[in-house]
């Protein structure tokens, strides 16, 4: 079905879905910590969920970790030192690989950052939101701005050379100057990385059934393009839609999910997708949902919630709908390297597009503009008419 020499770069993605309390706005599998947290159970179960998925990746070497959630920080390092090192003895993983643990203001001190940090983490992704109280309050947080700048602070001392902020704007009630103001907070703290993106309302969260006010288009596209200019000025380089980034510390799990890399997912609920070169297949694979469940099947075929096998169509559908986030775009190369599909039908695809100035094609690169980016369903549509996308 598809024509590839060689897979794409390997990623591991754990999902610890547990957390202090669920956020209004969340759709990710989180559980609110009622009883004591499974920890070493869990583990183990990550363990055995794992061993099942290692005949498919044999002779591979895993380029980065990401522990997500939930907030993985509820975990002790101990446990995550544990995971690592159980992760490592399974797995051919790069040397210095990038390992990134999710972590929340208001859920760790000093001294637990350090240990992390001796547990083979080596990178923080720090769910700030907002530095402002009031805001804090609206989207459900349980931390302060001042815990959140504490936080940051003490990842610097703990000797964090590279951690994210996640930032939002566009939450309820917000103005441009209040965005602006959270954004050169989170700029005087010099970050290698910052994620900062837009609010959005999704399916199955309690914003969705109960909608907060959120400010007009009009002032969320001004909070966006002052934001841009703000951050150049302070030398951080936009490579992706909501990814900014100082110098070489770009998140390379994630640049590999956007370029359509493959990824093994453990954990409840987690996803993943694996190329197999002879069979000249790509596969994605779910876990089942439920902490407990998932514990209870972990070593058994019953751990997975669903498979799925991508048809041509789908695959240039999935890899525009993330490789067009990048400021870059693709090449030739990538595309042909990841898919396993011929570029020149794509571009014969790409001719499709009803305004020229959403996307730039080239011989050997396609990239959208920034004003593509930010209408990517428009390109998508028309590209692709049959997708199920609606234009914005």
């Amino acid at each position: 079905m598809f024509s590839f020499q060689y897979p794409p770069p390997l990623s591991l993605y754990i999902h610890i879905p547990w957390c202090v309390r669920k956020c209004p706005y969340c759709d990710f599998n989180s559980h609110e910590i009622r009883d004591d947290v499974p920890e070493q159970a869990y583990v183990d179960a990550l363990f055995a969920d794992l061993e099942q998925e290692l005949p498919a990746v044999w002779g591979r070497t895993v380029e980065t970790i990401f522990i997500g959630g939930g907030t993985p920080t509820v975990f002790s390092p101990e446990s995550i030192e544990r995971l690592l090192s159980g992760i490592k003895a399974r797995l051919n993983c790069k040397p210095g690989l990038e390992t990134t643990i999710e972590a929340n203001p208001g859920t760790l001190e000093s001294d637990r950052l350090v240990a992390f940090r001796e547990a083979g983490i080596t990178r923080l992704s720090i769910g700030v939101q907002s530095f402002e109280d009031n805001s804090l309050h609206l989207i459900g947080r349980i931390h302060d701005g001042s815990t959140a700048r504490e936080m940051v602070e003490c990842a610097q001392e703990a000797g964090f050379e590279s951690f994210n902020l996640d930032l939002m704007f566009g939450l309820p009630g917000q103005s441009a100057d209040q965005a602006l103001r959270d954004l050169q907070t989170a700029l005087a703290l010099q970050p290698p990385h910052l994620s900062w993106y837009q609010l959005t309302i999704e399916p199955n969260t309690l914003f969705f059934k109960q909608p907060p006010v959120l400010p007009a288009h009009e002032i969320i596209w001004d909070m966006q393009k002052q934001g841009l200019t703000l951050m150049a000025k302070h030398d951080y380089t936009q490579y992706e839609v909501s990814a900014y980034a100082r110098g070489r510390y770009q998140c390379r799990h994630n640049l590999n999910y956007w370029k359509y890399g493959d990824y093994l997912g453990i954990g409840a609920g987690a996803h993943g997708k694996l190329t197999d070169v002879a069979e000249g297949t790509i596969s994605r694979v779910w876990k089942i949902k439920h902490p407990r469940n998932y514990m209870e099947n972990s070593a058994t075929v019953s751990r997975i919630g669903g498979r799925s096998r991508p048809e041509p169509g789908e695959v240039m559908f999935e890899y525009l709908l993330n490789a067009l986030r990048l400021n870059a775009g693709f090449t030739r190369a990538e595309y042909e390297d990841s898919t396993g599909l011929d570029y020149q039908a794509l571009v014969k695809r790409l001719g499709a597009v009803k305004r020229p100035e959403f996307i730039e094609i080239g011989d050997d690169r396609v990239c959208a503009t920034m004003t593509g980016r930010r209408f990517l369903n428009d390109v998508l549509v028309d590209v692709l008419p049959d997708a199920g996308l609606q234009k914005a």
